[in-house]
């Protein structure tokens, strides 16, 4: 008790809540004012809750410099890893230390220490062009060249002559700076994917052509189940199951789960074994419905293993077993688990990407998807023209490039939308706006899209309100809980924050005897709909999971958590992980499908006003949508078309390495 009391007195003098207080202890146990005196900065790498702007605030209580080395180098990681949260799998050289600069209060070149700081440490890797391999070390040692002398007088003398040699060497404007496992996962991927196409015997060698009779095949399988698959479906089955890799693209409505159990069907007639998996619970249990197969998230498939040093059991020395890998949602996988994924793949066996590349890219650091169909149609791997589909008994080989396997990589985008979709104003409003058109608003004959007309923020979020709590549940019968705000920014009067608040006082307001537990300014109530926003392992929840609030326990103090059917504790000190999620993020519905939403789209949200942003939250529902806002603000989010880039090296990585 005493050397718990000495931890919190030392740590709250230096500015420290209560609450991150207990939460270092917990981590560190009697070693913390030690770790906190030499190495403050680790407590932005260990413990959630507690980032460099917190650590940087406490290293300064306790007399750290500005221009301290370990300062510096903390700030360059923070600023990189900042990067990788908006999806980056690096940055140039010139845009990190800049952006370290100005965010430590240090010039630029003290930055470029930092870089090489942390990479003598091994934290980060620098390639001199995107797709490179890593720059080895500069030849020679202390060697001073022109600019070294003014280098090391404006870092203070703090460094070797060595250090800032190599920060000559390394850190030239245009190389890219990798955080390490990124780097490792971009080569990963690209080394991976080329060497599916090579390595082993294809384990569908029988649907090869000369082996199989397509027309006949597909004929019978079109006959049983009552369908006329389109020209591009064909050729997206028989991609799949001729090629090491394929991806399948497209919008809703255009058939790619027809395609799918297409797919399945001639494989399981073939007795052949298909694993079905993606990236989300959500996803995977949507797909599991759609198939009538069993489907897993990605980590359950690969068995993760929390316990044993977050590790896969399944990976090169212990892979997957089966014919066909399909990996729905493909859009929302990112780099690491991308890595890890492949790494499970034996030799043989085929993988097929499904997804709609024209959705919001994955929350994780990535393009995979957009990436891989890149590399593919800019290599010409694909397995003919984008603007028709090849005969069934064409030699696809001819179209491939000489320096792949002929039956390599394949691309099938799927662009027709079906008669009963094309009823659907959902649909058909989803593909106007991906193709830079206004949708169709008409009130008075949509059965599924509305437009609910308002020039005030007020008056949006308090539309919203009643449209989740009375509006659409009188009319079409869909509860509350069945009903997603989905906001494209975290502030303002109609952003996330706000939504979650005033739906939160209309659904489940205090009340006498309720127990609640207060975290800051949020309440948490039984009742309450809310969201995990990071990966615990230990828990087996993950970024993006949602669930209700069962129960609030203020004697044992926890509380308990339905997620997908299953109860999951948490101690209040845990609480930062969850968030209400009446209303979320367009990012955070990615996988995700509700019977019915409801998307503010007003001109506060300027900024956000993106056309794959709001294709993204508009497919998110099933049976209805409801957009509240400005006709202006709508024009503007379907007229840009400009995503926001993601610095990725996979694309020339591919490229290159073919």
């Amino acid at each position: 008790q005493r050397a718990i009391k000495e931890v919190m007195l030392f740590l709250q003098s230096h500015g420290v809540t209560t609450s991150l207080a207990t939460k270092i202890y917990k981590y560190y146990g009697d070693d913390a004012i030690d770790i906190v005196r030499t190495e403050p900065y680790r407590l932005a790498r260990d413990i959630f809750g507690i980032g460099f702007l917190t650590a940087d605030k406490i290293a300064r209580s306790l007399g750290i410099a500005a221009d301290a080395p370990q300062r510096v180098a903390a700030g360059v990681a923070y600023t990189l890893n900042q990067a990788t949260d908006q999806g980056n799998v690096f940055l140039p050289a010139a845009e990190l230390t800049q952006q370290a600069a100005e965010l430590l209060g240090v010039s630029v070149e003290q930055a470029r220490l930092g870089v090489v700081t942390l990479w003598n440490d091994e934290q980060v890797k620098v390639v001199d062009a995107p797709g490179s391999d890593d720059l080895p070390p500069p030849a020679g040692t202390g060697h001073v060249t022109d600019g070294i002398p003014q280098l090391i007088a404006e870092a203070g003398a703090l460094y070797a002559a060595s250090t800032v040699e190599q920060a000559q060497h390394l850190v030239q404007e245009d190389h890219a700076v990798y955080l390490t496992p990124l780097f490792f996962s971009e080569k990963g991927v690209a080394g991976r994917l080329l060497r599916l196409a090579h390595e082993g015997a294809s384990r569908l060698s029988g649907f090869q052509q000369g082996r199989y009779n397509w027309d006949a095949a597909l004929a019978t399988l079109e006959r049983t189940n009552g369908i006329a698959l389109a020209a591009k479906q064909r050729q997206a089955v028989q991609a799949a199951l001729t090629h090491r890799v394929t991806v399948l693209t497209g919008g809703p409505g255009t058939g790619k789960t027809t395609t799918v159990r297409s797919i399945l069907q001639l494989c399981e007639q073939a007795g052949k074994r298909v694993l079905l998996a993606a990236p989300t619970g959500r996803a995977a249990k949507r797909l599991a419905e759609t198939t009538g197969r069993e489907a897993k998230t990605v980590h359950r498939l690969l068995e993760f293993k929390p316990a044993d040093g977050m590790t896969f059991a399944r990976n090169e020395e212990s892979p997957l077993d089966g014919a066909l890998l399909i990996v729905d949602e493909a859009s929302m996988l990112d780099l690491v688990l991308t890595n890890s994924l492949l790494k499970a793949v034996p030799p043989g066996m085929h993988v097929l990407f499904v997804g709609d590349v024209d959705q919001l890219p994955s929350v994780g650091a990535g393009n995979v998807l957009k990436d891989i169909i890149n590399a593919i149609e800019d290599s010409r791997l694909k397995i003919g023209p984008a603007d028709h589909a090849p005969s069934l008994n064409a030699d696809w080989s001819s179209t491939q490039s000489s320096i792949f396997n002929p039956q390599s990589f394949a691309v099938v985008r799927l662009d027709t939308i079906f008669r009963q979709a094309a009823n659907s104003y959902i649909i058909t409003n989803a593909h106007r706006i991906n193709q830079g058109q206004i949708p169709v608003l008409d009130n008075q004959n949509a059965a599924d899209f509305f437009l609910f007309r308002t020039d005030e923020p007020d008056r949006g979020a308090q539309l919203c309100v009643e449209l989740v709590t009375t509006r659409i549940p009188d009319k079409f019968g869909i509860p509350p809980a069945e009903i997603q705000v989905l906001s494209p920014m975290h502030r303002g009067v109609v952003g996330v924050g706000a939504l979650n608040t005033a739906l939160q006082e209309a659904l489940n307001p205090a009340r006498e005897g309720k127990p609640q537990r207060m975290i800051g300014s949020r309440a948490y109530r039984a009742g309450d709909k809310v969201m995990q926003i990071r990966n615990n392992y230990d828990k087996d929840v993950y970024n993006g999971d949602m669930g209700i609030i069962t129960a609030v326990d203020t004697v044992m103090q926890h509380v308990a958590v339905e997620i997908d059917g299953r109860s999951v504790v948490y101690d209040f000190l845990e609480l930062d992980e969850l968030v209400h999620a009446y209303a979320i993020s367009v990012h955070k519905s990615q996988g995700s499908e509700f019977p019915a939403v409801v998307i503010p789209v007003m001109t506060t949200h300027y900024m956000m006003l993106q056309r794959n942003l709001l294709y993204t939250a508009v497919t998110r529902a099933q049976r209805l949508v409801v957009l509240v806002g400005q006709p202006r603000a709508l024009g503007i989010a379907v007229s840009n078309d400009k995503v926001a880039a993601r610095y990725s090296g996979l694309r020339d990585r591919l490229v290159r390495t073919a």
